[in-house]
């Protein structure tokens, strides 16, 4: 994991003001709860009293209880009644929960994992997700995956007709990406699996963001080709735009072995004008993460749950030249952890990384 970054834990939606909610990421049990003004609030899931689990807890106005006693927490942490001390009874500093610094940016809820030095940076969100003027659906699940490995499922596309093609509902991927009109979209799955090979590939780095633009088509026939953009923001978002959908990604580690994801669909822009009502607009990328998790994901967790080692990392992998955003993203990974181990140099000084780490084992050579 590397500090000193701030890491999208939840959706905002799934945090009301009637109870608290518990969640496990970056190691951490955490309980999120909210003030009676909406205000958010991420503590320590464990009460310091005998640890039990603050989300299966109750709220009463602006504190939060604990299960097993009732002790009961405000929003700073501090322990503000011992219900079996009495209400006038001076209660010792200690008994506090840690609070940790959280906000909340495009419907997610971020916490901050790292120095808390003043001033924070602000959250890490591309303009291409965060004005982005369509509706959306976002859902949430985890995998029993190492979030670097998941990461480099996102990053390397090239697999798609490779992994995805043995289900049924592949067929609107066949339809959507590679059916013509003449054929009525028919020999879709013929020219789906032929896109095979990566061309016109550019890769630009902007800080902390790394934007890869390439055409995934079939070897010999010009006509029968994919324009793909994927942009990847530190610490682990992947945005991916292609003529039939736009998806974001975030994933954020539950701990060394399982990964949660964030994944949010957008609506079709072709349907916009035929579905009026956003809550119809809003059926078909709430049907699409249905089938993304039920479907492509089993696909792709078969191959990715596997993979050895399960931490992908400097010269772990033999990258071929069409790799060159997921080998960015695996030397850029490390320069921030040693930025944020080593003192106040920051994020933002990434980008003077230089192209020669790529060369001396990183990247393997494409001949």
């Amino acid at each position: 994991m590397i500090p000193d970054q701030w890491y999208a834990i939840s959706r905002s939606q799934d945090v009301r003001t009637d109870r608290p909610v518990g969640v496990r990421r970056l190691g951490m049990d955490l309980v999120l709860w909210r003030s009676t003004d909406g205000a958010l609030v991420c503590q320590d899931a464990r009460c310091p009293h005998k640890g039990a689990n603050m989300a299966d807890g109750r709220l009463r106005g602006d504190t939060l209880g604990c299960p097993y006693h009732d002790f009961r927490f405000d929003a700073d942490g501090q322990c503000v009644l011992a219900p079996c001390l009495g209400s006038g009874a001076r209660i010792p500093k200690s008994m506090r929960l840690d609070t940790h610094v959280v906000r909340e940016e495009a419907g997610l809820i971020w916490l901050w994992w790292g120095r808390r030095t003043e001033p924070l940076p602000e959250v890490q969100i591309p303009p291409e997700v965060r004005d982005k003027p369509e509706l959306y659906a976002t859902s949430s699940w985890s995998q029993p995956v190492h979030y670097t490995r998941y990461i480099e499922s996102l990053l390397d596309f090239y697999h798609v007709p490779v992994v995805h093609r043995d289900h049924w509902f592949n067929w609107f991927d066949y339809v959507g990406w590679s059916g013509t009109a003449k054929r009525l979209g028919l020999d879709g799955r013929k020219r789906y699996f032929a896109m095979t090979k990566v061309e016109n590939s550019r890769l630009t780095v902007d800080g902390t963001t790394l934007r890869h633009d390439f055409d995934l088509c079939q070897e010999g026939d010009p006509t029968n080709r994919a324009p793909m953009n994927v942009t990847f923001t530190f610490p682990g978002m992947v945005h991916i735009h292609t003529e039939p959908f736009d998806v974001t990604i975030w994933m954020t580690p539950i701990d060394e072995e399982h990964t949660q994801v964030l994944f949010r669909w957008y609506e079709d822009t072709h349907l916009k004008k035929m579905l009026r009502l956003p809550a119809l607009r809003r059926l078909i990328p709430r049907a699409a993460l249905f089938a993304q998790k039920r479907v492509q994901e089993v696909q792709d967790m078969r191959v990715v749950s596997q993979i050895e080692p399960r931490v992908t990392g400097r010269h772990v992998n033999r990258f071929v030249a069409v790799d060159e955003l997921n080998a960015k993203y695996v030397v850029m990974r490390d320069q921030l952890k040693k930025q944020a181990a080593t003192g106040p140099d920051h994020a933002d000084g990434v980008d003077r990384f230089d192209d020669s780490d790529l060369e001396a084992g990183a990247f393997a050579s494409s001949e």
